[in-house]
């Protein structure tokens, strides 16, 4: 083969990305609704192409056939060297890229979550971000990204909300198209997932989702007939069922729908460990089984072929479909890669784009009195406040966790910004459940080293954190099969005496010692425990330690291989607390003399900045949030700082959202959505008026939990019902909320001058929507960025459709003063519903409405469809 597979760096110059300005090229792009071609060339397969995918067909006999359906491991499909045939590899994504294998020296870029992203309200810094990954891909020597999740946030409790772009799939369809755009920009191909109605957590191997045809089609559906239409390359079905089906065997929505209606010419893959029969999903429309592991095709595959229960003609269109995506990789013989390497565009530089990215998806969704930005001239005293603040959450948790170079926590980035100033800085409340782990200035060096069954050292890395975890293979030149046991080593040298805390938190057979003395050793799972649920939540273990500040003491934490166990998934944590002072008097709770200690800080200073947020423990991958409420005694914190101090900013940093019942007690709120390894470089900015904070909600917060038109995760008796339908989010809200969905302040002002709807045609033989053009000036004092959202409804209220739903969006720049116009073609799809005969124009007078945000109107229209 004579494609390349690790190619150019991540970082570098890029014109699209400056420096630490968010400013990207073409973001002002309007979304119209339409969809693109994704890469030029990429999107069609030439006959001269699937005539060497026929030949190279022909020329394998049924084992070697159903041998390419299934993984050879972990993350890779086998190769198949007589028709010119290399190994396609996967990666997790979807805000960095994994890789294969555990490489702590060769880190990975950590953009901010997706809904970060979404909330840019921006296409084209996704097609930057899809564009970095791909590229980020290439370096790891990864062919197809497990990425963008387009599972809509039907319920403010799912687990891996953060992971999922908005609750509306417009919006969603149009930062997916972007991510996916920029990705397979690069050569590499994009998987869209989870296919479909995977929103929830609970249960979510065995849940049957159970929704109307209408909701499924107009809403969940919606994104992945988009970027289908727009080109992606893979489809992820997911682990759930929907309407009595398991989506691994779903062939009315596998094969009728997505490969049949919708044209789908690309390869389906499972979800990993998703398919869990033989006849069924090879039937059904699947295409490749991950991984290795459980794969029930193989042999049994082969047996249902030769017995008739499978035809061959079946397996016959899954070794194409994934011939034609390693055609397009370039990992066919004869077949030229989809997007020729001379045309790959230039990675956008990292650290610049996860900058750009979370300053630009920063929503301020508070700010009285004009306190933001602050001037730096006046702050000589500043408090930060909260455990979060020091500790901070750059990323969600679940199989999307990478390690990067680095992450920046708000108190760093407030403290390098403002160089003069004077920070003080106090717990006040701690709502982790878990220890941290061990890091910093008092634990050098951190080590881990990898021993085979003779103790010998085969790989050694140092740490920033004492974290171990990897999902696949070790680093190269050590087998899986060889690897005995993993040690983290460090000298700790403690900063206070008295009672210190560690912990062992995973899974596994562990030994902990400091200085040589034996503190623990033994298991530290429940057997009883599915191996992936233990992957995602592991046990921990707590133990007391009298340590004096400044004495060094060595500790180990051994973890040793069991018989039996899969030495793919590895995943523990050293945890470490530093002692905690005692209460004034020596008497009553720790947890109280925090916040006390946080009251004092914050009533003298200039501003005092809390930071709150969720939790691993409370949000992540594998199961659902149980309460909209923020964790630990958050809440009381911010109460009793703003008490003291009117000047609070409190900054809000979780995945979803949650309850803020001091929202009218505080002067301004940042919501800030897991946002990357520059977290604190970017908030810094924002609060500082550097940059403007450019984020729009994309999904609605509650001022109550009981508000929400769609709440409940657990399923009855195995099945979820969507007695919402087709009333998702905003479509569905009937209170008034604390934030409406595309709410979001910025550092000026903007007046709507005029509305104007040119006309079209919704029909079904003309797709051209009319298109509205809005006018609007910057009244404000500085340079700004506004998101003009364009909402249509029908004029005369139809019981079984929202009063209002998104129809379209563009961004729009100005100086102060400035006068600027932006066109919002509206799709055809806008006034069409599902019916059981198919799509149908539903004939209206519609408002035409171009807002700031859902429940703020600037103008109106109307127009007759």
């Amino acid at each position: 083969m004579t494609a390349d597979r690790r190619d150019e760096a991540t970082t570098g110059g890029d014109e699209t990305v400056t420096g630490r300005d968010e400013t990207v090229t073409g973001r002002d792009e309007t979304v119209t609704g339409r969809d693109e071609t994704v890469t030029g060339r990429d999107e069609t397969v030439t006959g001269r192409d699937e005539a060497v995918i026929e030949r190279a067909l022909s020329a394998l006999d049924l084992e070697t056939k159903v041998r390419l359906l299934s993984g050879q491991d972990f993350w890779t499909l086998p190769a198949v060297p007589g028709i010119g045939l290399d190994p396609l590899v996967m990666s997790d994504g979807p805000i960095g890229v994994r890789g294969v294998r555990w490489t702590p020296d060769d880190p990975s870029i950590a953009l901010p979550s997706p809904t970060a992203l979404a909330a840019t309200w921006d296409p084209e810094l996704a097609r930057q971000a899809g564009r970095l990954l791909g590229a980020e891909c290439r370096r790891k020597g990864v062919h197809l990204l497990l990425a963008p999740t387009v599972n809509l946030q039907r319920s403010p409790l799912g687990g891996r909300h953060f992971e999922c772009y908005s609750e509306d799939p417009l919006l969603t369809a149009a930062i997916g198209i972007g991510y996916v755009t920029g990705v397979q920009e690069t050569g590499v191909g994009a998987t869209v997932k989870h296919f479909v109605a995977n929103d929830s957590e609970t249960e979510r191997f065995t849940v049957d989702v159970r929704v109307s045809e209408r909701a499924l089609r107009e809403l969940y559906l919606a994104p992945f007939e988009r970027i289908v239409a727009a080109g992606v390359w893979a489809v992820m079905a997911a682990y759930n069922g929907v309407n009595g089906a398991t989506m691994t065997e779903h062939a009315g929505l596998l094969r009728d729908l997505l490969k049949e209606e919708w044209g789908f010419d690309g390869a389906v893959v499972s979800d990993w460990t998703a398919a869990r029969s033989t006849e069924a999903s090879a039937n059904a429309g699947l295409d490749v089984v991950m991984p290795a592991a459980g794969d029930p095709w193989g042999d049994a595959l082969v047996a249902a072929v030769r017995a008739g229960t499978v035809a061959e003609r079946e397996v016959d269109d899954k070794v194409r479909r994934v011939l034609r995506l390693a055609g397009r990789l370039g990992l066919l013989d004869g077949v030229p890669p989809a997007v020729d390497p001379a045309r790959r565009p230039v990675a956008p530089d990292g650290t610049a784009l996860a900058h750009a990215v979370a300053v630009r998806s920063f929503v301020l969704a508070r700010n009285d009195g004009g306190l933001l930005p602050l001037d730096p001239g006046r702050l000589r005293r500043v408090a930060v406040l909260g455990a979060l603040a020091d500790d901070a959450r750059i990323q969600g948790g679940g199989s999307a966790l990478v390690s990067p170079p680095h992450a920046i926590s708000p108190l760093a980035g407030l403290t390098a910004a403002l160089p003069e100033a004077e920070f003080r800085y106090a717990v006040g409340a701690d709502p982790r459940l878990r220890l941290p782990a061990a890091g910093g200035v008092a634990w050098t060096p951190i080590t881990a080293t990898l021993r085979d069954a003779d103790g010998r050292d085969r790989y050694r890395a140092e740490l920033d954190r004492a974290t171990v975890r990897w999902m696949g293979d070790l680093p190269e030149g050590l087998p899986l099969a060889e690897l005995a046991s993993v040690e983290l080593a460090a000298t700790h040298t403690p900063l206070a005496g008295g009672t210190a805390r560690l912990a062992v938190e995973g899974f596994g057979l562990f030994t902990l010692t400091v200085d040589g003395t034996e503190l623990f050793d033994g298991p530290l799972y429940d057997p009883a425990e599915e191996p992936g649920t233990v992957f995602q939540a592991g046990v921990e273990r707590r133990f007391e330690l009298q340590v004096r500040a400044g004495e060094p003491v060595e500790v180990r934490l051994t973890r040793r291989q069991v018989e039996g166990e899969h030495p793919g998934f590895v995943s523990f944590t050293l945890g470490h607390a530093e002692p905690v002072p005692a209460p004034p008097g020596g008497t009553g709770d720790p947890a109280d003399a925090l916040l006390d200690e946080a009251v004092r800080v914050a009533a003298d200073a200039d501003v005092a900045v809390v930071v709150v947020g969720t939790t691993e423990e409370v949000e992540s991958e594998g199961f659902d949030r149980s309460t909209l409420a923020l964790p630990g005694r958050q809440d009381e914190l911010v109460r009793r700082v703003a008490a003291a101090n009117p000047r609070t900013v409190v900054v809000v940093n979780s995945g979803s959202p949650v309850l803020m019942p001091w929202a009218d007690e505080v002067a301004a709120i940042l919501l800030t959505w897991f946002p990357g390894q520059e977290a604190g470089v970017a908030l810094a900015d924002v609060l500082l008026g550097r940059a403007e904070p450019g984020g729009r909600l994309p999904t609605t917060w509650p001022r109550r939990a009981e508000d929400c038109p769609a709440l409940e995760t657990t399923p009855v008796a195995g099945t979820l019902e969507y007695a919402d339908d087709v009333f998702v989010g905003y479509r569905g809200w009937r209170a008034e909320p604390l934030f409406p969905f595309g709410h979001g302040l910025g550092y000026t002002d903007w007046a709507y001058d005029s509305l104007t709807v040119e006309a079209g045609s919704a029909g079904p033989q003309r797709p051209d929507g009319p298109v509205a053009v809005v006018t609007l000036r910057n009244t404000g004092s500085r340079p700004g960025r506004e998101v003009v959202q364009v909402y249509v409804g029908p004029e005369a209220a139809e019981p079984d459709r929202p009063v209002r739903w998104l129809a379209g969006f563009a961004a729009a720049e100005a100086a102060p003063g400035g006068t600027v116009t932006v066109r919002v073609p509206l799709p055809a799809r806008t006034f069409q519903v599902w019916e059981p005969d198919g799509w149908r124009l539903r004939p209206a007078r519609y408002r035409i409405e171009a807002a700031h945000n859902v429940a703020d109107i600037r103008l109106s229209s109307t127009t007759d469809i």
